[in-house]
């Protein structure tokens, strides 16, 4: 059967800006780090795979660092996860639709993402709520040596899950995660999100606003593999885009 697999951040739910960025410069405040990152600064960081390595990223001897980091990190995702939960975060349109229609008809669901993994299941919980959460595969943090770009992540989904490349495919919102994918040989749709609009997709078989939802259409951004969903994202639609539909259809 199919797989659906998607990033977290940026995809699930609009995740950033509202939520890692404040929750970054909460933790510095604490740890009394002399560091605060502005939203054009944080949309440069986003482009780093991992929130330790942001942390890194402005620390003048990150290497001597790496307990503070550690601390710090964990400290952060403790205060994004109170956002979370109190609901400052909402899933994506479509996500919930998607992800239920998905495990209804035999799909593999998985998530696989650089964030930290309780962050990364709490946004996962709220954007589809925890029966379907329960059911989706979740790949998060350091499990893989190298982060996003590299495509370690999505190499380690579809050996652990033992997913044939051309029956899966990707949701993802930036140019590192089409990167990753892609690395993997896998067909990616993008979701654009807050900080990535001017990202380079190419590589990418969809782009869209979102997945949409009645009442909420989506906008096609571009279609180089020649699937353009109407008003909202269907499971029909994303079959078309897997490799091997996309290859008979040739």
């Amino acid at each position: 059967m199919p797989a659906l697999v998607f990033d977290c951040d940026g995809v699930l739910a609009d995740t950033e800006k509202d939520g890692h960025l404040p929750a970054f410069n909460d933790a510095f405040a604490e740890f009394g780090v002399p560091v605060r990152w502005d939203v054009p600064t944080y949309a440069e960081k986003v482009k780093i795979g991992g929130g330790k390595e942001r942390i890194a990223s402005d620390l003048p001897d990150p290497d001597g660092a790496a307990d503070l980091i550690r601390h710090l990190h964990a400290r952060k995702t403790q205060l994004f996860l109170e956002r979370v939960r109190d609901g400052q975060l909402p899933g994506r349109p479509g996500i919930h639709r998607i992800v239920a229609d998905a495990l209804a008809h035999g799909w593999t669901v998985a998530v696989a993402s650089t964030s930290a993994e309780p962050s990364v299941r709490g946004v996962l919980e709220h954007a589809v709520g925890a029966e379907l959460a329960a059911r989706c595969h979740v790949f998060a943090g350091d499990i893989v040596p190298r982060k996003k770009p590299a495509p370690d992540i999505y190499l380690k989904v579809l050996d652990d899950l033992r997913l044939d490349p051309a029956e899966c495919l990707v949701v993802e919102d930036s140019g590192i995660g089409v990167q990753a994918a892609r690395g993997a040989g896998l067909a990616v749709v993008v979701t654009v999100s807050t900080f990535t609009a001017d990202d380079d997709f190419t590589g990418a078989s969809l782009v869209l606003s979102h997945l949409g939802d009645p009442g909420d259409p989506l906008a096609v951004v571009s279609a180089p593999a020649g699937v353009r969903p109407e008003g909202m994202v269907t499971l029909a639609d994303l079959e078309q885009l897997l490799p091997t539909n996309q290859e008979e259809s040739r």
